[in-house]
């Protein structure tokens, strides 16, 4: 504790001299929400010494910022700690005088909390290391400008075609700032470019350690945020726009290493193959924790490239799960990429569900079936993944899988929060739905 105080202590003196007034202590509840609680900068040190309280109730808040509970956690009492990771501190470029960092999240005794998301990631991550495996990861991070509306009707800021060169010059200013804001917080970014929806960016940002993945999730979709309302728009992350439209998508890559190789290259090694095996057989019940909004499934439709097949396919961009076999001189960037996730996903739950989900693969030894070329919608033989999130939820609570790795309180947690979101918008139509949603993430 004493080195995590004088640590602490040179931070807030750094932060000091820097203008920096305040720092924004941040976690992703169950809902795929961002929440915050923040102090000034003064109160650093004692937010490292002894945490900052919240309400356990938060892990079941719903969408909608209504509360359920669940058979662990719900109602009034409690109280928890929030204590910054200093090791993620970050001067917020799009925030000025303000700095970031995530929360791990513990009760009074200093026990970790059982539903806390991040330690549950760091948990997963940490039972690769036991079989001597590391993991690489990245989220790409979709995501829609429009203009405010007085009326709720959708303007967009740019009538240039997808993925066209005319929208990247409508808006060159604005996504200049995004990426000047990311690298100024020390965020590698890999690319930056126009998408198919009206008014829709994505960008990705260089792999890390799982937990760093989440955390850079988080970082990168907040700065957008910020970035996009100094500009005068509005920035929409929600799985579905448009009803009718494709939506965003938050693709989740990784690669397994050992030794400092990556398992993926060279064609794919047997604990490689095994793993994303693992991944591929739980993907029903991982579309739960990954697309986990009854919007997502507006978004989960068939020839839109979001994966809503259980196959997976090399460079198929409609498999659910795509093999990128990297280019050929740099082995390094061969990776697998799961499709069918959202941005209305908790990150540190779907690093850390993906990972035990692969792990229980290596250690059953399994092996992937053949791949899938083409689309598989034409091919009648490929297994459709759950097209609700009624059908994933029965899934996920079927799962002993996920529910040994993430603990009863994280697993009921989540899934009472799964059935409120199902209750709140049941018999809602599609556009009540995506409106209702798509500004809330």
């Amino acid at each position: 504790m004493a080195a995590a105080l004088e640590r602490a202590r040179l931070e807030t003196a750094r932060l000091t001299a820097e203008g920096i007034r305040g720092v924004a202590l941040s976690w992703v509840d169950n809902a795929g929400v961002g929440r915050v609680k923040t102090v000034p900068t003064a109160r650093l040190v004692e937010a490292v010494r002894a945490g900052v309280g919240m309400s356990p109730v938060f892990d079941v808040f719903v969408v909608d910022d209504s509360i359920t509970t669940s058979p662990h956690i719900g109602g009034p009492d409690g109280d928890l700690r929030l204590f910054p990771d200093l090791d993620a501190l970050t001067v917020l470029a799009g925030q000025p005088d303000w700095a970031w960092a995530p929360v791990d999240r513990y009760d009074q005794r200093g026990v970790p909390h059982p539903a806390c998301q991040r330690q549950f990631a760091r948990r997963m991550t940490a039972r690769a290391g036991e079989r001597d495996l590391t993991l690489k990861a990245g989220f790409e991070t979709e995501w829609v400008v429009v203009r405010p509306s007085d009326d709720g009707e959708l303007v967009y800021p740019t009538r240039g075609p997808a993925y066209g060169m005319a929208r990247l010059a409508e808006l060159a200013g604005y996504l200049g700032d995004v990426l000047d804001a990311l690298v100024v917080q020390g965020v590698e970014v890999l690319q930056l470019h126009p998408e198919y929806a009206p008014g829709q960016f994505e960008v990705s940002v260089a792999p890390a350690d799982p937990v760093r993945a989440a955390d850079l999730s988080v970082l990168v979709r907040e700065t957008i945020r910020s970035v996009t309302l100094a500009h005068g728009f509005t920035p929409l992350f929600g799985p579905a726009v448009e009803a009718d439209g494709v939506g965003n998508g938050s693709h989740l890559h990784l690669s397994l290493w050992q030794d400092g190789r990556n398992l993926c290259a060279d064609g794919m090694s047997p604990l490689a193959e095994a793993f994303l095996a693992g991944v591929l057989r739980e993907l029903p019940a991982l579309l739960a924790v990954g697309a986990p909004s009854p919007a997502s499934y507006l978004r989960l439709q068939p020839s839109r490239w979001a994966g809503v097949y259980q196959c997976w396919g090399v460079e198929n961009r409609e498999a659910a799960l795509r093999f990128v076999p990297g280019w050929h001189e740099d082995p390094g960037a061969a990776n697998a990429e799961v499709k069918c996730f959202d941005p209305a996903a908790n990150p540190y739950l779907v690093v850390g569900s993906v990972i035990a989900a692969g792990l229980a693969g290596v250690d059953e030894g399994l092996r992937l079936p053949e791949p899938v070329a083409g689309d598989p919608v034409h091919e009648g033989k490929e297994l459709r993944l759950p097209e609700s999130l009624d059908e994933s939820l029965a899934a996920f609570a079927a799962s002993t899988l996920l529910r040994d790795a993430m603990g009863a309180p994280l697993f009921e947690a989540f899934a009472a929060v799964r059935r409120a979101e199902i209750d709140l918008f049941r018999g809602q139509d599609p556009g009540r739905i995506a409106a209702a949603t798509r500004g809330r993430y």
